[in-house]
Parts: structure tokens; sequence; C-alpha cells
């Protein structure tokens, strides 16, 4: 245990009590402590135990944890605050510019406790509310996160989008007689990528001499694939084909192993012959075409037999944006701002769904704010022809369960989303009480981003999927798939036992800027894993289809 450990241990100590709020006289003379050990010029293992209490800067009780720190390589009272510390704001800790207190701020205040909710609040704008965060603190937050994140290999789909395809260009290039193919997690548009494939026809060899060449290290190789690795800390994984079995290997490396295993089982003979491409394949065996998107399961293949596949959404199909935020809340832009970004974009409605009261951190909106809202939107309104801005809220659903207004505001919004944002630590017995019971308010029309999760972040609340999805259905309840990246929630695995209980689906981008609306490809993408029509989409409706929609649902109140 060297000087540098020690005090780095000290260093630690002081921190995390100022993140805490104890004893700041104590958390300084520890971090003072930490310099003090950094800067002597022989080792402490090395001291007798009464010269280690005579440096300057140390005293009895520093000494007596350095004491503990040499004989057990722990100090009792660290431990003991990491404990108590929850491991997303150890990790907040590793971001650049942000301090300790800040941190507490962050944790204690704003009651986030992972990366991926704080990089979400600065999505949302929310940093900006609390004293020491405005904007520029709250961008370099948000830059240093990303980077951060960005040394830890598993990434949003979003995330690695332009990357993926910006390397198959550079390769085209660099190979130019050669064929390349994206292929693997990413071909089938899931949500989160831990390894970016490639089909290719040029040797690997060459390969790895192209990527060793620009300082990429080499993780795996085989005759049949290699896998590299450069600063972007994401595995490249390159499978080599012949153009005679292109075709063959596109289809094998594209599937997951449970689609591939069901596949092989229902046709052994299939890998007998080459094929002109992947359409000739299920020519062969006879049966419909499988998207690459659906290719995750082995019973999709049952419903391409029996030509039951569906006509799958595309983002084209979009017509609406449902559940957006505008300045009124914590949002970017006016409300007129993001109507004329809509309209600009070809869109038919838009539905301003700013955060409800108990939102504090966002600003959310007290009544007379909702009354002098609305009476906006109907100026607005009249100034648009063919198109429409429709009054709604995010309610909260509060502790409960209930929503956050009185019935008489309810009644006045076109159309209410009701999310949980507070309070998310639940078991789920409190988190399906809470959800049932919104889901039961004859003023809930759609449930937001139903589980709470933040991709790579966080969990979300434990739920029963089947029992709030039949409450949904015996609701008339929508279920949002909300598209921003960081929470495709609804998980997409869940919307096909929702299509069977005959619930709608809504796409919705959660957009806190005009910029948000492109969100919205993030969720038809994964939407396409789960065989979503856009007959079975609110955010696809005509206008008219929309408005026939909501005076259907307000036929349900009271």
């Amino acid at each position: 245990m060297d000087n540098y450990a020690i005090a780095d241990q000290f260093s630690l100590l002081s921190k995390l009590m100022d993140i805490h709020g104890d004893n700041s006289f104590r958390a300084k003379s520890y971090a003072s402590a930490a310099y003090t050990i950094e800067k002597l010029p022989a080792p402490l293992s090395s001291l007798p135990p009464a010269q280690i209490a005579s440096i300057k800067g140390i005293g009895d009780a520093t000494a007596s944890k350095i004491l503990e720190i040499l004989q057990t390589g722990r100090m009792q009272t660290l431990e003991t605050y990491l404990a108590k510390t929850p491991a997303g704001i150890l990790e907040m800790m590793q971001i650049k510019g942000l301090g300790p207190k800040k941190i507490a701020t962050i944790w204690k205040e704003m009651e986030l406790e992972s990366l991926g909710e704080l990089l979400y609040a600065c999505n949302e704008n929310r940093l900006m509310l609390y004293k020491g965060f405005g904007e520029k603190t709250q961008q370099n937050i948000k830059e240093a996160i990303e980077f951060y994140m960005g040394t830890q290999g598993s990434y949003l789909y979003q995330q690695v989008e332009a990357y993926a395809h910006g390397m198959t260009e550079q390769l085209q290039k660099q190979f130019s007689t050669d064929q390349f193919a994206i292929t693997g997690a990413y071909r089938r548009q899931l949500e989160v990528i831990d390894q970016i494939d490639w089909l290719t026809t040029t040797p690997l060899h060459s390969i790895e001499a192209f990527y060793t060449g620009i300082e990429y290290s080499v993780i795996e190789k085989s005759t049949t694939q290699i896998i590299v690795k450069g600063p972007e800390n994401i595995r490249l994984c390159f499978y080599h084909a012949s153009v005679d079995d292109w075709a063959k290997q596109l289809f094998i490396t594209t599937a997951s192993p449970e689609f591939l295993d069901g596949w092989n089982k229902t046709f052994p003979a299939w890998t007998d012959s080459n094929y002109a491409d992947e359409a000739a394949i299920f020519d062969a065996v006879s049966i419909s075409h499988i998207e690459p998107a659906l290719r995750e399961t082995e019973a999709v293949i049952d419903r391409a037999k029996a030509g039951k596949l569906p006509q799958l959404i595309q983002p084209n199909d979009i017509r609406g944006i449902v559940h957006s935020h505008s300045k009124w809340s914590d949002g970017v832009h006016s409300i007129k701002e993001m109507a004329d970004a809509a309209v600009a974009a070809g869109l038919e409605y838009l539905v301003i769904s700013d955060h409800s009261k108990t939102a504090a951190y966002a600003n959310g909106l007290q009544i007379e704010r909702v009354l002098a809202q609305h009476e906006e939107i109907e100026h607005l309104n009249k100034q648009y022809t063919g198109f429409r801005i429709f009054k709604s809220i995010e309610s909260d659903i509060l502790g409960d369960g209930s929503l956050d207004y009185p019935t008489e505001i309810l009644a006045q919004f076109d159309l209410v989303i009701a999310s949980v944002h507070s309070n998310l630590k639940m078991a789920e017995e409190k988190a399906m009480q809470r959800l049932l019971a919104a889901i039961e308010n004859p003023y809930t029309n759609i449930l937001g981003h139903m589980t709470g999760r933040l991709l790579l972040s966080r969990n979300g609340y434990p739920l029963d999927h089947y029992k709030i999805i039949d409450a949904c259905a015996a609701n008339q309840v929508v279920i949002e798939l909300n598209a921003h990246p960081r929470r495709l929630d609804i998980d997409w695995r869940w919307i096909d036992y929702a299509l069977s209980k005959n619930v709608l689906i809504s796409i919705d981008p959660d957009a806190h800027a005009i910029e948000g609306y492109a969100d919205c490809k993030y969720g038809v993408l994964v939407a396409q894993k789960a065989g979503l029509g856009k007959e079975q989409n609110l955010s696809s409706f005509t206008l008219d289809a929309f408005t026939a929609f909501i005076a259907k649902q307000n036929q349900k109140r009271p």
C-alpha cells in the first residue's frame, strides 16, 4: 500500500463526507491529509507509528486510520460511507466538472442517482433550474458524461448509428472491389449495441492489417472472423464470405441464435444451396420474407409459414407528435416554434403535454398557468389550416396513484398522459398499485414510459406487465412507446402481448426541443421488431382519426 493509494482513500473519504453533508471541518482535514501524504518523501509503511502521528498535517485521528489501512488494506470509515452511497453517485465522481457540492445537489435535490438519469436531466434542461447550474455548466456536464459513457463498451443504437455507417463508407473506399454489409444486432435494430458486425468478401488478414495500421487492437480472430477494438471502445467484428455464399452468410450472421436455431430445425436442408440474395432463401422454403428486425425469435417463423406477418410501420407513417414539452415547463422552444416545425415537417398535429404541477423540478404548470397555456393554444390554432395543437399534460402519477389535478382541470385537457417521475425505487406491489390506479382513472388516456427505465442506466421499477397491459385494455388506455433512444419504453418485447389485447401503442418522442421530433425514428425501429403496424399506432392516425379518437376517449369521462 503506497502513499498514493493511502492518499486516494482519504481524498475519497473527504469528498463523500461533503456529498453527504457531514462535518465539513473533518472533511477538509481529510482532504488536507491526502495532500500531505502524497507529498511525503518516505513511504508511510516504512515509518514507526509514533512518527506517523507527528507528521505535520496528520494528527492522531488521521494517523490511526493510516495504521488501519497499512494493517488491513482498508479504512472502515470509508467503507461505511461507500456502503451508504449509491453506485451511480460514486460514478458521478468520475465526471469532469462534478465536484462534491454539485453531486450533493444532484442527489439530494434533483433525486438523481445514476449518470443516465443525469444525462437525461441535461437533455430536459432540468439542471438550469438549480443554483450553480447554468446553461454552460449543464452543457459541459452533458458532454463529459457522453465522453465517459463512450468508454464503457455498450451503446445505444442511436449512439453508434452514424459511426457504423461512416465506418462502412470508409471500408468500402479502402477496399473498393470488395463487398461490405452491416449485419448482426445492429441490422436487427436492437436498442443496445455491444458490437457492430460486418460481412465482407475482403480477406480477414487484409482487415487485420488495415486496423492495426490505424492503432486498433485485435481482440479475437479465427479463420472465419476477426474482432478489433479502437479508441471508440466498441468491438468491431468482421465475418468473411465468398461471393457465392454471400446471401447465406448474411442471413446467418444477421439472425439471433434463437431464430437461427429455429430456422435450422424447421428447414434442415436450407444450407445445402447458395442463393442470389436473401429473398431467394425465403422463396426456396416457400414462406413470407421475414425482415431483419424480426429475426429474433423462433415464433416469427411459424407466422411467416402461415402468411401472418404484419406490414411493419415505417418512419414516414408518423402523422403527428404526441408528447412534447415547451418553454411553459422544461422545453427549449415556444409552442408556436414547436408547431411551426411540425407543420414544416409535414405533420398534421402536435400534442403539447408539459409537466404537471408536482414536477417542480421541471417547472410544472400550476392551475393558473394551465389555463393561460390553453388560451395561447386556442389563439394559435386559429392561425393554422389542416393542422391542430392539442391541449395535453404529462400528469405525474402521485404516490397513491392519483393524477396531479382536480377533475375539473383534468376535464379541460384534450388528453392526459400519466407518467411516474418521482419515488422510482418501488417494490412491485407499490408500483402496481400506483400504475393500476392511474390506468383506472377515467381521465387517463395514455400511460407514459411504462417502467421509467433509462437504457444502460436504470432498469425501471418492477411490474407485472401482463396485469398492466390487461388493465390498459380494460380501461381503453393507450400505452406509450417513448421513442427517446435512452428510454424506448414500453420494451418492444411486450408490444406483441399488448397487440393481442387490442391495446393501441403510441410512438411518442417526448420531445423537449424541435430536434427531439427526430427520435420518432428510434421508436419506429424497435416497434418494427415487435411487428407493429401503422394502424396499431396512435401517432400514425390522421388528424381526423386522432380527433375522433379523442372524442371517443372523452366518452369514458364522468
